[in-house]
């Protein structure tokens, strides 16, 4: 497969996580399902991990990826072997920003679930108020406690450790995703965009490979390797 062809996969694979990430974190301003006032919100929603860092850091990224296979840019000084070559080099970059937005929603995701939601606490028999009953994450082995603690929204410590939890999930996957891509752009960058039966100019020596080369290459290396 192309390198240009592996990153439009990449790219495609991207889109759906981001929109994922956008949802989960516009639902954790309804916590427990149910709408609230802005400062009975839990602190972490409002730092926009799944919108931010995972959606819309997220989207240019993507957006690269998709186009790299297309990339008919006549390059520099019209080879065209050159201009693909800095496209797969600048998709790298474009890689990097990806990781650095999901890594900001993975860290945001896992502050929130030690921190556990904000929700309506019994200070005694008959006053109530909105705090933060964890702080330590020991909630996460001791479910009776969601109940007990968290008086008000009902469900708010399942809805808020679900949403969480599939942030933290998604921008996992997505930092894998850009990091597969930073080796892919790599080695589409020094080897160019391979493509099966077509020839790849290497400026600097002056040679040319073909993809059917490269993998007979492969073959004999694991062939010694297995011998």
């Amino acid at each position: 497969m192309c390198s240009g062809g592996f990153a439009k996969c990449l790219g495609i694979s991207l889109m759906p996580l981001a929109i994922v990430c956008v949802l989960c974190n516009i639902l954790l301003f309804f916590p427990g399902g149910k709408s609230v006032d802005s400062e009975h919100i839990t602190e972490q929603v409002w730092y926009f991990g799944g919108i931010l860092g995972s959606g819309v850091l997220m989207i240019f990224p993507a957006l690269v990826f998709l186009g790299l296979k297309n990339n008919d840019c006549c390059g520099c000084c019209g080879n065209e072997s050159c201009g693909r070559r800095f496209a797969m080099l600048s998709s790298i970059l474009f890689a990097a920003v990806g990781v650095v937005g999901a890594g900001y929603s993975v860290i945001v995701s896992a502050v929130a679930i030690n921190h556990g939601p904000k929700c309506v606490v019994s200070i005694n028999d008959t006053d109530k108020q909105w705090n933060t009953p964890f702080s330590d994450g020991d909630y996460l082995s001791n479910k009776t406690a969601w109940s007990t603690a968290c008086l008000e929204p009902a469900g708010v410590v399942s809805w808020h450790l679900s949403l969480f939890s599939v942030l933290l999930v998604m921008g996992i996957i997505q930092m894998a995703l850009c990091a597969v891509q930073v080796v892919n752009g790599l080695l589409g960058c020094l080897c160019g965009d391979c493509c099966g039966g077509v020839s790849m100019k290497r400026d600097d020596l002056n040679t040319s490979y073909s993809c059917e080369s490269l993998q007979a290459a492969v073959s004999r290396m694991f062939s010694v390797f297995r011998g």
